[in-house]
């Protein structure tokens, strides 16, 4: 947690992480600065916090900028209380629906849009994200690239093992 911007946090502040913040808690704050490693987001009662960039989404983003601008309103969770050093961690994919939540909307033989996240170095397939918080893997194929938006079909969803198959049409 050393990344945190230099801030006065107010005795109000101090006192609302010692005896209130615990993990789990839902707020809502603004997003103050983004950084490559993460966003600061700043919640109503004054107190800034750090949402990690593995904490943003299940998809491998490359950065906080792909999913935030500065000032946006966004609900957070609080991941981790450091009370020895009076800052709070936070996370956002936890808000996005679980997978079994997210995967409903989604039918095996359909086609839908789909974002690339991850192209596998060996050749083993391609991460598709197909919402912030439901990625599928495709056949490998040449010429894709992080961050191209790609028409896909949903080849196979596996529920016991929260997998989707897909290829790129």
């Amino acid at each position: 947690m050393s990344n945190y911007p230099k801030k006065f946090i107010s005795q109000e502040g101090i006192d609302w992480i010692q005896n209130e913040a615990k993990q789990g808690d839902v707020l809502t704050g603004v997003v103050k600065n983004i950084k490559p490693f993460g966003a600061f987001v700043e919640m109503e009662n004054g107190i800034i916090g750090l949402l990690h960039i593995e904490d943003i989404s299940v998809s491998r983003i490359k950065s906080p900028e792909e999913r935030f601008q500065i000032g946006q309103k966004i609900n957070v969770m609080v991941k981790c209380v450091d009370k020895d050093l009076n800052r709070i961690e936070l996370t956002y994919k936890e808000l996005l629906g679980t997978w079994d939540e997210n995967v409903v909307s989604y039918e095996e033989g359909s086609k839908v849009k789909g974002i690339v996240r991850e192209v596998e170095k060996k050749g083993n397939g391609i991460f598709i994200e197909l919402k912030p918080n439901l990625v599928g893997l495709a056949e490998f194929k040449e010429g894709y690239e992080y961050g191209q938006t790609v028409d896909v079909f949903i080849r196979r969803i596996i529920k016991d093992k929260k997998k989707i198959k897909l290829l790129i049409i």
